[in-house]
């Protein structure tokens, strides 16, 4: 059991650092696209499916993370709503401070919130494969609305210092190592609200604000809703694909469908958007 916990969190920790530089590299148009691509949820789901009693227990835990996901879309949004509203005779870092402060305690509201409507769907008839499948869906919606209007989105000009890349990883193994565990206990629902807890969203934003101010993550923030998708999209698939496939297989195939289906059209259609204006 430990051993299942430690190696998905420690691989989410590896692939999750990924992400900054991608946006760093390519600017928040493609970097928050490619950068958001299903990675810490797939240790997540390979744990989850190793500690689930069965095949039911799986899908169900895992089908609550698209709405973890929805939660986390509105957490990214605060990141470009916020700041110009904030008083700019603040410093960077009373801003940086109340930015994760307000974004933090909005997402912990939503997850209360978040937990109450798991707890409640059943009651009312409403599957997770149901309320997971609204959630990708209003995902996709939110995500290509946030994107519609150009907004810039600059390649950093500085690098990311290790450290943060490094706290990045560390903060994305402890939130799948959790979702992992809890998918045996009482509490499997959680597991999949615990999956997709914003570690990677939130260092993304703080440790890019540090190195190259408030653009470049503000301009990451339309393409990293949109890619998000992708994620949902994951754990959608993944709910099927992998009791029948097995884990490596099911997990494989509901990555690639994951990529060719969301996150190579979004890429395509933000690039032909930044073409045409």
């Amino acid at each position: 059991m430990l051993l299942q916990v430690l190696a998905a969190g420690l691989f989410a920790g590896l692939v999750a650092v990924l992400v900054t530089v991608a946006i760093e590299r390519w600017g928040g148009r493609t970097g928050g696209v490619l950068g958001t691509m299903p990675s810490t949820i797939v240790p997540a789901a390979l744990g989850m499916a190793a500690r689930a009693p069965d095949a039911v227990a799986f899908a169900a835990s895992i089908h609550t993370a698209p709405v973890g996901v929805l939660l986390n879309v509105m957490f990214l949004f605060l990141w470009r709503a916020l700041p110009p509203r904030l008083p700019g005779r603040l410093g960077l870092g009373v801003r940086l401070g109340l930015m994760t402060a307000l974004s933090l305690g909005a997402w912990l509201a939503g997850a209360l919130l978040t937990l109450w409507l798991l707890s409640w769907l059943p009651r009312a008839g409403i599957s997770p494969h149901l309320s997971g499948l609204i959630a990708t869906l209003s995902n996709a919606v939110a995500g290509a609305a946030a994107c519609v209007r150009p907004f810039p989105a600059p390649r950093g000009r500085q690098r990311v210092a290790l450290a943060a890349l490094l706290a990045r990883g560390l903060l994305a193994a402890v939130a799948v190592g959790a979702s992992v565990w809890l998918v045996s206990t009482p509490y499997a629902l959680l597991s999949g609200v615990a999956a997709v807890f914003p570690a990677i969203f939130l260092t993304t934003m703080v440790s890019l604000w540090i190195a190259q101010g408030e653009a470049v993550p503000a301009g990451a923030v339309g393409p990293m809703m949109l890619g998000s998708s992708s994620v949902a999209a994951f754990a959608m698939l993944v709910g099927y694909s992998l009791p029948a496939l097995g884990p490596w297989a099911g997990a494989s195939l509901a990555w690639v469908a994951a990529v060719v289906l969301v996150t190579l059209p979004a890429t395509l259609w933000l690039g032909r958007r930044a073409a045409t204006s």
